[in-house]
């Protein structure tokens, strides 16, 4: 089977995708049967993911009518950290085998914290305490002001997922704050941490800017420039995680924060559907799927063991040909990661105004 094989290159299959309709039956489509037939070992979720879950779902109208006394923040509290313990209870078994490594759900903070630290601080704190599940992940985007929360909740005891990361840089200072979590923890045994870096948002927004170049090195470029970003990603995390610093974390029983691989569905349509799977496994990492590029994946992907450790200097030459033609990647992951918190808090800013709509209806 193709997605065992992913697996069995060291990369955890998790879904991104949650919804009240999946986590029950025996649909192929449903949580359970993700789980026990096409190696899901965690889910994550987001704003749009959620919005997108509720709004319109009958199977939600019954309990947002029984809360016209709350708040729509509160309602729609406590319909998404509801659907996240009961993935969180679907997952326990594989978080017991996996002695807490996989068995993962991850629920964010509200998107529009993502510059406020002590805010984002005190909302994982508090979702932590009412989904009240180990094998949760509190999600804080990789803001500056996300980087200090990222250290006070890690040691606060708490896993966390940094999700909208898009530039190298922004994730070696993402490691940084999550080494320094571990390092004030007295006791990070039980701690575990992914870093979401963003790939298919970075070829969308490249490709573009290289067919409007036009030329031929610009158009030999297309489609190169995500995969050849994670893959330095990825040697970034096996350097600072031989550092002699995290050495001595290690030694008192700290996990590694593992790479996590989202935006993984391919948005061209001349791409190959499978290649931000399949180009990118390597031990300790994580690929958090749509359910399309998971059944994908299912369907034709052709996996080739490790994809990433054996190209380091072609992804490094990718991103001097993008310098050469006038591209800036760190300009572009700066207005990706400013257009990744607006669009989740549009979502979730929708989320709200659907479900008051419900409320009132």
């Amino acid at each position: 089977m193709v997605i065992s094989e992913v697996s069995a290159g060291g990369t955890s299959i998790w879904l991104d995708d949650l919804s009240r309709a999946k986590l029950e039956g025996n649909d192929p489509h449903s949580l359970p049967s993700r789980i026990a037939q096409a190696s899901v070992v965690g889910v994550t979720t987001n704003p749009s993911i959620f919005n997108a879950a509720i709004t319109g779902a009958t199977e939600y109208a019954a309990d947002i009518a029984s809360m016209k006394d709350l708040s729509v923040d509160e309602v729609v509290q406590k319909l998404t950290t509801d659907d996240v313990r009961r993935a969180c209870d679907l997952l326990k078994e594989t978080y017991t085998r996996t002695k807490g490594i996989d068995g993962r759900v991850s629920i964010e903070v509200d998107p529009r914290l993502a510059h406020d630290t002590q805010g984002t601080i005190e909302q994982g704190l508090a979702l932590w305490k009412i989904v009240d599940r180990p094998n949760l992940m509190i999600k804080v985007p990789a803001t500056l002001e996300g980087l200090p929360a990222i250290t006070a909740l890690v040691a606060a005891g708490i896993s966390v997922n940094v999700t909208l990361i898009f530039s190298i840089k922004r994730y070696g200072a993402v490691i940084d704050a999550f080494i320094s979590g571990i390092e004030e923890n007295s006791n990070p045994t039980h701690v575990h941490s992914v870093a979401s870096f963003f790939i298919s948002r970075i070829d969308s927004a490249i490709d573009a800017l290289l067919t409007k170049n036009g030329s031929s090195q610009a158009i030999e470029l297309l489609g190169k420039a995500a995969i050849a970003n994670a893959h330095l990603a990825y040697q970034l995390f096996e350097e600072k995680f031989a550092s002699p610093r995290w050495i001595k974390q290690q030694e008192r029983g700290a996990h590694k924060q593992r790479p996590l691989w989202a935006s993984t569905g391919v948005k061209n349509p001349d791409y190959d559907d499978t290649r931000y799977v399949v180009e990118l496994i390597a031990p300790d990492t994580v690929n958090t799927m749509p359910q399309s590029t998971l059944d994908a994946v299912i369907d034709h992907g052709i996996v080739r063991g490790n994809t990433i450790t054996a190209h380091y200097p072609a992804a490094i030459e990718v991103l001097k040909d993008l310098t050469s033609v006038g591209i800036s990647l760190d300009a572009i992951t700066t207005e990706l990661e400013i257009d990744g918190v607006k669009k989740f808090a549009q979502a979730w800013n929708e989320l709200l105004d659907n479900v008051k709509v419900a409320q009132q209806g």
